[in-house]
């Protein structure tokens, strides 16, 4: 029978062995093929330089972060302040009690244009009809310069005595007489109850019989008795304000604390005035 054992291989003439060599090669401690020994020594490399970065000075790492939120805080609150929303500081006690003085107030870029302006609504606008006396020239100190960059980017209020803030009463086209036997406001011949009028005094009548010109709005202030508002200045351009120089529509009451809120434009009041002819 012939035998299982293995034949052992005779040695060659040549001298060589007919075993194959082993290929000369490093194995890992897990048995892996010498494939391996590129991908480590990257995995080596990228272990150094986050070392590297680590031991760097952490207090630039913080400035570096610190300057990139300041620098994001103020893009968005120019292009806020440029599109959307604009601070403002009240001055005068014109719209007591709906506003007091020094309050701080968020106005809505977006009215009259995109978004319609409504019977009731509070606006600011800016002065142009000569209503305010010219302004005191404004003291310059080690620091305006920040003061104004910062009003500019929409961190601080807009503080500038050019402004005033109203209530518009009257639309384009409407019909606004003061007053019917009762001594109350009519727009378009229907009388409306003004429950935003401060209630601590009673209003002084002052007469007037006015049609509301196209692009204009006729405007008062909720403290009757202390307002110089459309009623004052009918000698210049009849006491009208151009909707060109609305800044827009305030919107909250944003300091102080304690008084915050949305601003209303008591749309019942109007809700019955007919529209204009």
């Amino acid at each position: 029978m012939p035998e299982n054992h293995a034949r052992k291989p005779e040695p060659r003439h040549d001298g060589a062995s007919e075993t194959p060599a082993v290929q000369a090669s490093s194995t890992s401690a897990s048995g892996e093929g010498p494939e391996e020994t590129a991908p480590v020594h990257r995995r080596n490399r990228a272990e150094s330089k986050a070392a590297g970065k680590s031991t760097g000075n952490p207090f630039l790492g913080w400035l570096k972060e610190i300057a990139t939120v300041v620098v994001i805080a103020v893009v968005l609150s120019f292009l806020i302040k440029t599109f959307l929303f604009r601070a403002f500081f009240i001055p005068s006690e014109s719209m007591v009690n709906t506003l007091d003085v020094d309050d701080r107030i968020f106005v809505n870029l977006l009215v009259p244009e995109p978004f319609a302006l409504s019977r009731g609504d509070v606006v600011v606008f800016r002065d142009t009809k000569g209503w305010l006396p010219p302004a005191p020239p404004k003291a310059q100190g080690p620091f305006t310069w920040v003061q104004d960059g910062l009003t500019f980017v929409g961190l601080l209020p807009d503080n500038t005595d050019q402004h005033l803030v109203k209530r518009v009463i009257g639309l384009p086209g409407d019909h606004v007489v003061c007053c019917d036997a009762g001594g109350k406001l009519t727009i378009n011949g229907t009388s409306i109850d003004e429950t935003y009028i401060n209630p601590a005094e009673v209003p002084q009548v002052r007469n007037f019989d006015v049609t509301v010109p196209e692009g204009k709005v006729w405007v008062m202030g909720d403290n009757r008795n202390h307002s110089a508002d459309s009623r004052a200045h009918m000698e210049t351009d009849g006491g009208f304000i151009d909707l060109k120089d609305l800044e827009g529509k305030a919107a909250v009451i944003a300091w102080p604390l304690n008084r915050i809120k949305t601003l209303d434009n008591y749309p019942d009041v109007f809700k019955s005035v007919p529209a204009a002819r």
